[in-house]
């Protein structure tokens, strides 16, 4: 059974702690099906409109607000977009690991899986970065998986859902910080879209609805609330401005501490040893 983690309170204050998310996964969800798609140029440019457009959005409206967010990006992105990683350091913002080529952990044995955690790893060390949170590609997380993270010197993981508060799990022989998030609280459900089974394309309106109740509970019960994003869904021009007043109304509802989810699990350490001070100021 998995064991809460007990935070000791948020930075300056804060009542509530909002992490902002984004996958930014470019052509690599596409590619990782098969090699059919390289051809499929419509589909591979809807991936490309997240890393050579739709980020640049988000960056401005990050930087607007004064928040750093969590990117998790795979190492096709990083190979093939090298802009794209240097924009997203030069906004002092956090890279998480999220597989090389985005390829359904479901599908691969365990070489498969450690093959895509290592070269994701090389492909990130090439940008001078050397990741301390995973999640895994299509939000499905193998036990094979899990058990590697920790020998490979993750401390948290974002990829499960047994709880909307963190909570520790056991990855081999030492516990890994959960950071869980929902799909209720991803973009791409509401506004992906696919040429096998469309997308809901939903009003902006009651998206921004459903997150600011989320985060209205998350800030009476003093927890974490992570949101997950795509700059190719995200990024665009309506839903830029979505979460533009998504984040107007975090601020005007309560005093969200507004951090990367590597600041975060730094303010918790594992059972039976002493968590960091929390000494930042609230965003």
């Amino acid at each position: 059974m998995s064991t809460q983690a007990d935070f000791p309170g948020w930075p300056g204050g804060a009542d509530v702690a909002v992490a902002l998310t984004f996958d930014v996964d470019g052509e690599a969800p596409w590619l990782g099906e098969g090699p059919e798609y390289s051809r499929r140029l419509s589909t591979l440019s809807q991936g490309r409109f997240g890393p050579e457009r739709g980020l640049s959005r988000v960056l401005d409206l990050l930087t607007a607000h004064g928040i750093t967010g969590t990117f998790y990006v795979p190492g096709h992105t990083a190979d093939h977009h090298p802009d794209a990683m240097a924009a997203i350091a030069a906004g002092g913002h956090e890279v998480g690991h999220h597989g090389y080529l985005h390829l359904g952990s479901e599908g691969l044995d365990a070489d498969g899986q450690r093959a895509e955690l290592d070269r994701g790893l090389t492909a990130l060390g090439k940008h001078g970065i050397r990741p301390t949170g995973y999640r895994s590609p299509g939000w499905e997380l193998m036990p094979e998986t899990l058990a590697m993270l920790a020998g490979y010197g993750f401390s948290y993981d974002a990829s499960l859902m047994a709880d909307d508060r963190p909570y520790w799990e056991a990855s081999g022989a030492a516990p890994l910080l959960e950071l869980p998030g929902h799909w209720s609280l991803c973009d791409w459900p509401y506004f992906g879209y696919t040429p096998y089974h469309g997308g809901l394309l939903a009003d902006p309106a009651a998206v921004e609805r459903i997150w600011l109740d989320e985060f209205e509970s998350a800030r009476a019960e003093h927890r974490v609330v992570t949101y997950t994003m795509h700059p190719e869904a995200i990024g665009r021009g309506y839903l830029s401005r979505m979460l533009d007043r998504v984040i107007t109304g975090m601020r005007d509802r309560g005093r969200p501490w507004f951090a990367t989810h590597a600041e975060i699990a730094a303010l918790v350490a594992p059972p039976g040893t002493q968590p960091q001070a929390a000494t930042r100021a609230a965003g």
